[in-house]
């Protein structure tokens, strides 16, 4: 392993299996006897995780209201939707909510990347109301549901949240004692294995508990030739005092990969090219390794049932190491006429080493008063902390080449890796949030919310040669410094005309400072010398919707009209397009409607449906065209998963995935797209007895061939018909 190899060495996946399974034996029993005691200990436990699809309650603290009255679109996927799907990655997870679009990485962009709403929200990952930015492959093993916010939240999160935010929640301890296992395998060689052990602690008090949550993953990936994901990871964490008025809980997140990662393929002509959807264009040799270290300490108090103080500390730290190849076409040469037989594909390789690190305390104050006759739910806080991005971007020079119709990854790699750029970025976070609900009898509600956000920033990069006479000499050197200060601000009101239904209307802003990535993006005018002196970007939504509790609260209907626009969006500026200016303007007109829960005993469903009319409405020369549509931004966006329980212990499920037309990019005449598709995805399960599961699940049933996560420069194809087979063990 290379010095400034920021991974671990990798271990082997037998002996993870091996450690799962002795956890296993050894911690049965125990958990068992933990049962025991909860049951005569006389704790109650507040908060627990939602059953079945539909959540009522979110997590995030500074959300004082049930699902139903937070006047917000907000989308919950519950761990039983996890598990029903035979989600394996956050981005499996995704495929549940309409309105998210999944892009594909590139150097900085590795790891989770998605957008909501037609934006990019790949720097709005939080892990328990807290910024998560590593660049990884989230795996929802410690994951007890996702919670996806719609729409800027910048009140609430302070920089970023253009289109939303994904909140993940976090497994707690709890009094239960349980131990649950999971054993998958699938084709492709697919193998998988968690574990889940929660455990009372008597030894330090009746109300102390432990868990943890385990994981080995590896896989193929179906009709993807040479692609490999491999991760493994850990999750302990105890709590004290649950059900009390002090409580504390430490959690520790702890999930390395080693992946050869996947490309996929370019693009001809304005669209993905007509090759075989399993071509792989880079080398055998390439390889993506992650590690991410997450340390989080909460504490809460209740000083009266209506008053609870919360603070929450979190250090963590992110590494990677890199070499893959973005397929090029090599067009020089090529005409409309030229077979695909004759083309040649250039390897640009992107590689590195990087490091980010995040030390933040977040605290809160939630507090129900009344003034008169008007009650107020009142959230008030502040978050303080420094974070840094130091990677080092590498280039190639003599790659060979290879063929667009008949790629061969079998050749060694033999050209020269050398560093491009080297990037320190340091930033400091001071924010204050303030947000009141006021409640005007039975059917009114009035909220307003403001926050201040200071970002100070600091951002150094040092170049390097790019020709075989200039590698590793430096050349240019840029070194900025930026602090912003930036309110923001959220008002609704919200209307009951029955108890279990509401009509919202809410407006809600949001910022963008060129640092907001730190240096996870140089190469994308973000925080460089381009940028110096400007002002963040600004965003603002308008919606209008309405939620429902039918069938006696067992289903949960959402519906809204929004828009969505960006004021004042950096475009190159006409007379230096070195520098940026804000001067573009781009907007979203959406409706979304969705359902979660039971439509009878039997019969559970997850639905949702988007549609985004995104565009380029203001633009100078050089910038996006007037009129343009929004990168990968689909009109039209659906997701259904139902399942039916049936005789015998015997339930099955199946589902749908539809996404429209997208586009990749905006450089080409026509446009860059890829075209729409439908997956379908089936499931069937037993309960053999009543400690052991069987499953079964079936995705993209009709083996279709599209392309799931897309880029500028490349696309990389969803994978083909994948069957999963797992068994389960719960106490």
């Amino acid at each position: 392993m290379a010095k400034d190899d920021p991974t671990p060495t990798i271990s082997r996946l037998p002996q993870f299996a091996g450690s799962i399974a002795a956890a296993l034996f050894l911690c049965d029993a125990g958990a068992a006897l933990a049962q025991e005691t909860t049951s005569v200990s006389g704790v109650t436990v507040k908060g627990q995780p939602p059953e079945g699809y539909k959540a009522d309650q979110p997590t995030l603290s500074k959300l004082t209201e049930q699902v139903i009255d937070t006047p917000q679109m907000l989308s919950i996927t519950p761990r039983q939707v996890i598990e029903d799907r035979g989600a394996t990655s956050l981005t499996d997870v995704f495929r549940n909510s309409s309105g998210i679009s999944l892009g594909a990485g590139e150097s900085s962009w590795m790891g989770t990347n998605l957008s909501i709403r037609g934006f990019n929200a790949r720097n709005d990952m939080y892990l328990d109301g807290m910024r998560d930015f590593g660049s990884y492959t989230r795996d929802p093993f410690d994951l007890e549901e996702v919670e996806l916010l719609q729409g800027p939240s910048s009140v609430l999160f302070g920089r970023g949240s253009t289109g939303g935010v994904v909140n993940q929640v976090s497994k707690a301890p709890s009094l239960q004692g349980f131990v649950r296992a999971e054993a998958v395998g699938g084709t492709d060689d697919m193998a998988r294995g968690t574990i889940d052990l929660d455990a009372p602690v008597q030894a330090l008090g009746d109300t102390t508990a432990v868990r943890l949550n385990a994981m080995a993953h590896t896989q193929q990936f179906t009709d993807r030739d040479v692609a490999r994901y491999r991760r493994e990871g850990v999750a302990p964490s105890v709590a004290f005092g649950i059900g009390t008025a002090n409580r504390l809980t430490l959690d520790y997140l702890y999930q390395w990969e080693d992946d050869i990662p996947d490309y996929g393929l370019p693009y001809l002509r304005g669209a993905p090219a007509p090759v075989p959807r399993d071509n792989f264009y880079g080398f055998e040799s390439d390889y993506l390794r992650t590690r991410a270290n997450i340390a989080t300490a909460k504490f809460e108090h209740d000083f009266s049932p209506d008053i609870t103080f919360r603070d929450q500390l979190r250090y963590a730290d992110y590494g990677r190491h890199w070499r893959d190849m973005e397929p090029q076409v090599i067009t020089a040469g090529v005409t409309a006429a030229t077979p695909i037989s004759a083309i040649q594909v250039n390897r640009a390789l992107q590689g590195g080493t990087s490091r980010e690190t995040f030390l933040q305390n977040q605290m809160d104050v939630l507090a129900t008063f009344h003034t008169g006759a008007i009650e107020h739910h009142l959230a008030a806080g502040w978050e303080v902390g420094p974070e840094s991005s130091k990677p080092t971007y590498d280039n190639g020079l003599n790659i060979p080449a290879t063929s667009l119709l008949t790629p061969d990854e079998n050749q060694p790699f033999s050209g020269i890796d050398f560093p491009r750029v080297k990037v320190s970025t340091t930033a400091n976070t001071l924010g204050a949030y303030l947000i009141d609900t006021l409640k005007f009898g039975p059917q009114w509600e009035v909220s307003g919310g403001v926050r201040w956000d200071r970002f100070e920033s600091h951002y150094v990069a040092q170049f390097f040669g790019a020709t075989a006479a200039t590698v590793n000499q430096p050349t240019t050197r840029q070194d900025v410094k930026q602090t912003d200060e930036k309110p923001s601000w959220r008002g609704s009101v919200v209307y009951k005309p029955m108890p279990n239904g509401t009509i919202y209307f809410d407006y809600s802003t949001s910022f963008n400072p060129s640092a907001e990535a730190l240096s996870q993006i140089v190469a994308v005018r973000s925080f460089n010398v381009g940028n110096i002196g400007l002002a963040p970007e600004t965003n603002e939504t308008f919606e209008v919707g309405t939620k429902w509790n039918l069938l006696d609260a067992r289903l949960q209907l959402q519906s809204a009209i929004f828009r969505e626009e960006k004021t004042n969006a950096r475009v190159p500026d006409p007379t230096n397009t070195a520098f940026n200016i804000l001067a573009g303007d781009q907007r979203v007109d959406g409706a979304e409607i969705e359902l979660a829960g039971k439509l009878t005993d039997a019969w559970a469903v997850s639905a949702g449906y988007t549609y985004l009319d995104g565009k380029t409405i203001k633009t100078v020369t050089g910038g996006p065209p007037l009129g343009s549509p929004l990168f990968n931004a689909p009109k039209n966006s659906a997701t259904l998963w139902t399942t039916y329980q049936l005789p015998m212990n015997v339930q099955v499920g199946g589902g749908l995935n539809y996404l429209s037309r997208r586009f990749a990019s905006l450089s080409t005449t026509p446009f860059t797209s890829v075209p729409g598709y439908t997956t379908i995805d089936l499931m069937a399960k037993w309960q053999a007895t009543q400690h052991i599961r069987v499953q079964v699940n079936l995705n993209n049933l009709t083996d279709k061939f599209y392309y799931d996560q897309i880029h500028g420069f490349h696309v990389v194809p969803g994978e083909g018909r994948t069957a999963l087979f797992t068994l389960a063990y719960s106490n």
